[in-house]
């Protein structure tokens, strides 16, 4: 999936997540997280957001995530949605997504 634009998606409210995508000029995926739980979780936080661009097969994109202590199915679908947003994807293969595992 090529990255074509920045986009969002999510919140900033609580038990939610920002997620903003945008293309980047080097090789590979590029997390920043800001996160009130990011001592206790951002590992797992950063891991979601890695394995979800991977499946979605996103290259040379730029990943900030705002968390406000959201779940694991939370910030996947929020990278889901940006994605497809900065792709100007529109047919969307739900099948596939719901058979991923968190």
């Amino acid at each position: 999936m090529e990255i074509k634009k920045q986009a969002v998606a999510g919140t900033v409210e609580s038990s939610d997540i920002m997620i903003t995508i945008e293309p980047n000029d080097s090789q590979g995926i590029k997390i920043d997280l800001e996160s009130s739980v990011e001592k206790q979780f951002g590992r797992q936080i950063r891991q979601v957001i890695q394995e979800t661009a991977e499946k979605l097969g996103l290259e040379n994109a730029t990943i900030i995530a705002v968390d406000q202590g959201a779940l694991d199915c939370t910030i996947q679908a929020r990278t889901i949605a940006a994605a497809y947003r900065a792709a100007d994807e529109t047919q969307f293969n739900w099948k596939e997504i719901s058979s991923w595992t968190v």
